[in-house]
């Protein structure tokens, strides 16, 4: 079998303003499950294989810049809008070789696989022109595909059809697969010759069909088909993506109560075993291990979780790292650079931030630690604070060693130590270091007065004697 070794570019139009959003970012950096949608259509092409993407900008291009170019792709810019053959033109068509992939920007659910089987057809049929259509129950707005005896003859704009015409349910879906040589040939000959003076890129068929040269239709599914042009296409085009990696995940073994209700994007990776319980959002770079229990209502961000973990309702974990069997929450919160170790537990109401907090170490519920260092099998008691932040606007570490006990309401006022197996009296404020295995305790002296409230009454009643 002969590998084909034809260049593959994808040109992606990305100009638009996206009116019909109402929004003032541009169009194609519009969120679609988590990730502005351009992004989708550049992954898959570089998935495809492509070896040059080139995005073509206009509205809001410093914008779009900012997205694309980290992605290792060429922008090209039009000024004006003058339509889509004229924004393929400022692609510069004539310095491409090989075979050219042309798609909009708003096709965020289209995959690799989906591209590699529009080029393999295209390929083995030899085709010149290929379109990619799709069948669809309610065709709508999109230009009826015309057929004669199965080829294809014309591509009719919804606004220029006949009633007859509008029957048609296979559409144009806006994907085209084309020689870049013919691209170069026939491009600059497309006529501006209609009520809105623009440079339609359909217009590309019939030039070429008049001229003899092989064009075919790609029939492809329904999902290649749904752009986003307005927040409600957006919507339903967020709801379809999380929708697809539910399914994946599933296929994989990971349990979802339901699966309508988890919000899982495209980057993360679940082991087989785990639960996911409804509405949870797990975005970026998230990593789960195997047989870990996410309850509802649990944010999960950029943060890797081993197995066998709990995290309970109405968490919130931002890169973050917690190590097997942890349990966190419920309502525990997770900041950046924080580390929990294995079988150590986080209650409700914890916040931690930049913190290592070592195995089997707990602090049970309503406590904030930040900037600090937990040894192994602490007990950090309800109400601990750190005070990492001091007048000079600077941050200071505490670190506790191991089989520390801190009793409840304590203060450490950071840069300080606590030594191995220390204990710390309940409502202490720490100022100093603490030696091992030593007891500190900082609070005021409690005093007691016998019989002070009957004085006290006595006092009150001989003042209101003496205001009457």
């Amino acid at each position: 079998m002969s590998v084909n070794t034809e260049k593959l570019t994808v040109i992606a139009l990305a100009a638009g303003k996206g009116t019909r959003m109402k929004s003032p970012l541009p169009k194609v950096l519009h969120p679609v499950a988590g990730r502005p949608m351009i992004e989708k259509v550049i992954q898959a092409s570089k998935g495809a294989g492509a070896a040059e993407v080139r995005v073509i900008v206009g509205h809001g291009q410093n914008l779009v810049r900012q997205v694309v170019e980290p992605m290792g792709v060429a922008c090209y810019v039009q000024d004006e809008q003058l339509g889509t053959a004229h924004a393929v033109k400022c692609a510069k068509p004539e310095t491409i070789e090989g075979d050219v992939v042309i798609m909009n920007g708003d096709h965020p659910l289209i995959e690799a696989s989906d591209i590699k089987e529009f080029l393999r057809i295209f390929r083995d049929e030899k085709c010149d022109l290929a379109v990619v259509t799709a069948n669809v129950k309610n065709p709508g707005e999109f230009g009826r595909i015309v057929r004669n005896r199965g080829d294809l003859v014309a591509i009719v704009e919804a606004k220029d059809a006949s009633a007859d015409t509008l029957k048609i349910k296979e559409i144009n879906t806006g994907i085209y697969v084309v020689k870049a040589s013919i691209l170069a040939k026939y491009l600059p000959l497309i006529k501006n010759n209609n009520s809105k003076k623009e440079f339609y890129i359909t217009d590309l068929i019939s030039l070429c069909i008049a001229d003899k040269c092989k064009v075919q239709p790609i029939i492809s599914t329904p999902k290649v088909a749904v752009g986003v042009n307005n927040q409600a296409e957006l919507a339903k085009a967020t709801r379809l993506l999380f929708k697809r990696k539910a399914m994946r995940l599933m296929e994989e073994g990971v349990l979802m109560i339901d699966p309508r209700s988890a919000y899982v994007e495209e980057s993360v990776e679940i082991g087989a075993g785990t639960v996911v319980y409804p509405n949870v959002f797990i975005r970026g770079r998230s990593k789960i291990g195997s047989f870990t229990v996410i309850e509802s209502n649990s944010f999960i961000s950029d943060s890797e979780v081993g197995d066998s973990v709990q995290i309970r309702a109405g968490s919130y974990l931002e890169s973050s790292r917690l190590h097997n069997k942890v349990s966190v929450g419920p309502y525990a919160r997770l900041r950046p650079e924080t580390e929990i170790f294995e079988e150590a537990h986080v209650g409700n109401f914890v916040e931690m931030k930049k913190v290592k907090f070592g195995k089997k170490s707990k602090a049970g519920h309503l406590t904030y630690l930040g900037d600090a260092e937990v040894g192994e099998e602490v007990n950090i008691g309800c109400g601990t604070i750190t005070c990492n932040y001091a007048a000079d606007r600077k941050k200071y570490k505490t670190k506790i060693g191991n089989r520390v006990f801190v009793g409840s309401d304590t203060q450490f006022v950071a840069p300080i130590e606590v030594g191995d197996d220390a204990i710390i009296g309940s409502g202490s404020t720490i100022t100093k270091s603490v030696p091992a295995k030593a007891l500190a305790v900082a609070r005021g002296k409690q005093f007691i007065k016998e019989n002070y409230a009957p004085k006290a009454v006595e006092v009150e009643t001989e003042t209101e004697e003496v205001k009457k």
